[in-house]
């Protein structure tokens, strides 16, 4: 596939992002965070995790990165949840509580990628994943 092949694909998911409806917006976020190491989507992705208009499109959104299972997912999330205001923190919470929490074996793969991002090289990044860290530990 090339890049503006890729790129054709992406657009719709790219312009529903931005739809007045907060389940297409949702829909957007969980598609596009299977191709989160896309710059222009991670931007997107940002914006979603942080949308100022429905807590579920962030629920959703973070849950979708979380479900990678990957760091870029959690490094994402925790972006968000450094400068969320606390309503969007609780949904940003819940989101890693649903994905990480369902398990001993969960909580686990979630220590080891938080582990590796107590040294990421975002400070409010590494706080989040230490503050993560602490009850699991």
């Amino acid at each position: 596939m090339t890049r503006s092949e890729s790129h054709d694909e992406l657009t719709p998911f790219l312009q529903e992002a931005t739809s007045a409806s907060w389940s297409v917006r949702a829909a957007s976020g969980r598609h596009l965070a299977a191709v989160a190491e896309v710059p222009e989507v991670a931007e997107v992705l940002h914006r979603l995790l942080l949308d100022d208009r429905d807590t579920f499109v962030t629920q959703e959104t973070a849950e979708a990165l979380l479900e990678r299972w990957d760091v870029l997912g959690p490094r994402m999330v925790l972006t968000a949840l450094a400068s969320a205001d606390d309503e969007t923190g609780d949904h940003l919470g819940a989101a890693i509580l649903n994905v990480c929490g369902q398990s001993e074996e969960d909580g686990e793969r979630l220590a080891v990628l938080c582990s590796a991002l107590t040294s990421d090289g975002d400070r409010a990044v590494s706080e989040e994943a230490r503050r993560i860290l602490e009850p699991l530990r």
